[in-house]
């Protein structure tokens, strides 16, 4: 028999983990990960940038988990992280650069808080949070395209991360 919302049993769990967008807008990006934020347990969800809308759009995609997720909007990301780093965090960048360091070679530690910082869905994460960056990750493609969607590139990380985490 399928499990549904109401016969999981899944155990509730918040990882030390900040979620910060630098200047992700799409909306259905955006509900996307309020679900995936919810899903895997993070602490926050940060989202940067001039015109943030949480309009229906966003709503339709994250199936009301805005309404169970912490989160906060900012115009910037930059004091964002920032304040995180001096705060203690790991600040780890998803983003593919010359230096990039492969998910699977990663070993992600819960000796500190960790700010995962996921970037612009067409520029990806700027250099000046790059430059902030204690590491920077990518995630290994086979294909021809050089990227992935934001939402799903978080999920592979997340997914990892936390399971390094348990």
């Amino acid at each position: 028999m399928q499990l549904n919302h109401y016969n999981t049993n899944f155990n509730k769990k918040t990882f030390p983990i900040t979620l910060v967008c630098d200047n992700v807008t799409n909306a259905p990006n955006i509900g996307s990960l309020f679900r995936i934020a919810d899903a895997f347990g993070i602490e926050k969800l940060i989202l940067c940038g001039k015109n943030i809308q949480l309009g229906r759009k966003m709503a339709k995609t994250s199936r009301a988990t805005e309404k169970v997720v912490n989160f906060e909007i900012s115009d910037s990301a930059l004091p964002i992280v920032e304040a995180l780093k001096s705060k203690g965090n790991q600040i780890i960048a998803l983003e593919i650069t010359k230096t990039s360091t492969a998910i699977h070679e990663t070993l992600f530690s819960n000796k500190n808080p960790i700010a995962i910082v996921i970037g612009d869905e067409n520029f990806g994460v700027s250099q000046s949070i790059l430059n902030l960056s204690d590491s920077v990750i990518h995630i290994n493609m086979f294909g021809q395209n050089s990227s992935m969607n934001v939402v799903q590139a978080t999920n592979i990380a997340l997914y990892e991360i936390t399971k390094q985490l348990q």
